[in-house]
């Protein structure tokens, strides 16, 4: 249990930085097993970075990824086309409950050897790898991005190559095209067009020799956001390592905190967040994040915090993250007097209380980091425990120490 209290904080500037995103990181660390040559810059420290380097490391045929959900998926299709290796591959308990077969499936057609050893569809795998040829796997276009960028980062090992038409509106685009955009930058030659994906095979490994230096994680930046956005006006936050031209889909984090008052100057290698005013909106902030899922909790904890009513949409796949996001969301909001409706892809918030009336019982994170760090802005505006503040580990190890830092 950790117990906040910043209610006392006028106004305040600090410097933070912060480690390699995770959803970059993962996506390299595949491509550096695979092409050796590559070297890596500011790699993330979380706790599912953690758990890939050492599955990617070990001879061991059992492996456990704990709650790593990217890794599960990248590790299920880059030890399916591993020849001559077996592996066990199994997670936490909330792990096997979060369904994978759409990935295993479509590694099957092109000739993986993959079963399942307890109920269908769901981990742990046992994995026979072999030599995949390649071809052509349909998948239906919400499905979690991540069994999409697993096929992906494989093809270019494949004989054939990959073609992958994708079937229906695309979920998670921002992440799609990171994985696109990293395997041009080993030489790989890809196109997507018209929901078709193609990844040529790479048969000359000998030119290989990229740096690649992983930006800091947009999503580890989007609870520093929410703080400005609930501090006083002239509060300052500088954040390193960010781009510009940023590859993460979460970097409409720029955009989308505007109507909270909270200005990005880009600076170089890195980014200083002012809060300018108070935000006076009439109505509800309306956002579709379909495309940038994971800031979601951040987002209406925000609007929470201001008194702000929201509609966000495209939010389907939070069901079948780390816990079931949109219940848990509900469950903690109203704990603050709110009024929380839920359905498969949407959550509305509305009745926030002025000022709010927390009841006092601490926020439940889970077993979810994102819980845990989307909450903690909230003690700028009144008091509050979390419960299982070590879960921020598995995204971002210092947080913690960071959110202390403001002062």
């Amino acid at each position: 249990m950790i117990n906040l209290d910043k209610t006392h904080i006028d106004v305040y500037r600090t410097a933070i930085t912060i480690s390699g995103s995770k959803s970059e990181s993962n996506r390299v660390l595949i491509l550096q097993k695979l092409f050796p040559q590559i070297s890596l810059q500011n790699l993330s420290d979380s706790d599912d970075t953690t758990h890939l380097i050492k599955a990617l490391q070990t001879n061991n045929n059992l492996i456990d990824i704990g709650h790593a959900g990217t890794a599960m998926r990248f590790l299920t299709a880059y030890f399916a086309a591993q020849p001559h290796r077996e592996v066990i591959l199994t997670g936490s308990s909330r792990m096997q409950e979060r369904p994978i077969q759409l990935l295993v499936d479509a590694l099957n057609s092109l000739g993986a050897n993959i079963t399942y050893l307890k109920n269908q569809g769901f981990p742990p795998l046992q994995i026979k790898g072999a030599k995949l040829l390649g071809g052509t796997v349909t998948l239906p276009a919400h499905v979690s991005s991540q069994y999409i960028s697993a096929l992906l980062l494989i093809a270019p090992t494949m004989e054939k190559g990959l073609t992958l038409q994708l079937e229906g509106t695309v979920t998670s685009l921002p992440y799609i095209q990171m994985t696109l955009s990293l395997l041009k930058q080993v030489g790989v030659a890809v196109s997507f067009t018209n929901n078709q994906l193609i990844v040529n095979p790479l048969t000359n490994k000998n030119g290989i020799s990229p740096t690649i230096t992983i930006e800091s994680d947009w999503s580890s930046a989007s609870y520093f956001y929410s703080t400005l956005a609930l501090s006083n006006p002239g509060s300052e936050i500088t954040l390193s390592y960010y781009k510009q031209d940023s590859l993460q889909g979460d970097s409409a984090l720029a955009t989308i905190y505007k109507d909270f008052c909270v200005e990005t100057e880009f600076l170089g290698q890195s980014i200083r967040l002012t809060k300018n005013n108070q935000p006076t909106h009439i109505g509800k902030i309306r956002l579709d994040l379909n495309q940038t899922p994971d800031i979601a909790q951040t987002i209406v904890v925000t609007c929470l915090g201001l008194g702000i009513e929201c509609e966000l949409t495209g939010l389907q796949t939070l069901r079948i993250k780390e816990t079931d996001r949109l219940t848990a969301l509900k469950n903690e909001l109203e704990k603050f007097g709110a009024t929380v409706t839920v359905t498969d892809n949407n959550l509305t918030l509305k009745d926030i209380p002025n000022p709010l009336k927390y009841n006092g019982q601490p926020i439940k994170t889970y077993d979810d980091h994102r819980m845990a760090m989307a909450f903690a802005p909230l003690s700028l505006i009144t008091p509050l425990a979390i419960e299982n503040p070590e879960v921020v580990t598995k995204s971002y190890q210092n947080f913690w120490e960071d959110f202390e830092k403001i002062k």
